[in-house]
């Protein structure tokens, strides 16, 4: 078991684990609906194949890591999921682990945080994607609390420490008028203190920019990096980059850049091209 080394600063953690000296661009797999959810229509097989071919679109056209979420999963359930979904996303996270050599992440939906960790142990993966770690907010499947006590102790007693939790923040999808006398800033440092390994933080919806200003408080608020995890454009990338340690992107990579379409090589150059000139 490799425990986790509390002595090397997040951010220098952050640039080992994706192991790139430039702000690595992390790209979404959106995952096909899987067996029990009311989009299913495909075999567990065809899923498979579908995510393992768009992961390898992504790192072939210059993605440094990839992602997988459930996000074909509509409408999500609140924290936990059934076994089926579980043992599914393990089967495509093993296939994507086998198909390509960066650093792999993985979400599932909505606020399956445990569930996650236990998929990215089991298939070598190297971080997961949190929502609802620190002060609890009203989403689309519902109330959904806090949970980063028990999601790093869980974390602990599998010996999964080695795996990066990276934590929305004010996420999007959801309103926080129960804690609108707490500053995204405050959340930040909250987040922090209560052991995050670093922040995401987004527009409003799926596909929406992210506000350079919130970036701007995210980061000099905590040590921890900071990710923007919606809305990257070529158009915009200049504007949040400065502000940012690494990029979430899924929509713009789609056909068409709209989320349910498949992963579009060119656009995957054209963002990757963009941050080649600005960096």
């Amino acid at each position: 078991m490799q425990l986790k080394n509390y002595s090397i600063s997040p951010r220098k953690k952050f640039h080992q684990l994706f192991g790139v000296e430039k702000k690595p661009i992390i790209g979404m797999v959106h995952v096909q609906a899987l067996p029990g959810t009311p989009r299913h229509n495909q075999s567990l097989k065809n899923i498979v194949e579908t995510a393992v071919n768009e992961a390898k679109i992504l790192v072939d056209n210059g993605i440094h890591s990839v992602m997988l979420e459930n996000m074909h999963d509509v409408p999500y359930l609140n924290r936990i999921v059934g076994p089926e979904i579980i043992a599914a996303m393990t089967a495509v996270a093993v296939a994507v682990r086998k198909a390509v050599k960066v650093p792999l992440g993985i979400q599932i939906l909505a606020g399956a945080n445990q569930a996650a960790l236990a998929v990215a142990l089991a298939a070598n993966f190297q971080f997961i994607r949190a929502e609802g770690f620190v002060f609890g907010h009203l989403a689309d499947e519902g109330y959904m609390d806090s949970d980063a006590g028990e999601l790093l102790r869980y974390r602990k007693s599998i010996g999964a420490e080695q795996i990066a939790i990276y934590t929305d923040i004010k996420k999007k999808h959801s309103a926080h008028t129960i804690t609108s006398d707490v500053s995204l800033a405050e959340t930040a440092k909250a987040a922090e203190f209560f052991l995050s390994d670093g922040l995401i933080v987004t527009g409003t919806a799926t596909g929406s920019p992210t506000d350079p200003d919130d970036l701007k408080a995210v980061r000099a608020a905590t040590n921890l990096p900071v990710l923007v995890g919606s809305g990257v454009t070529p158009e915009n990338i200049q504007t949040v980059a400065p502000f940012a340690d690494g990029f979430i992107v899924g929509s713009y990579f789609k056909k068409d850049g709209y989320w349910e379409n498949g992963v579009d090589g060119e656009r995957v150059r054209a963002l990757c091209q963009e941050m080649r000139n600005i960096e």
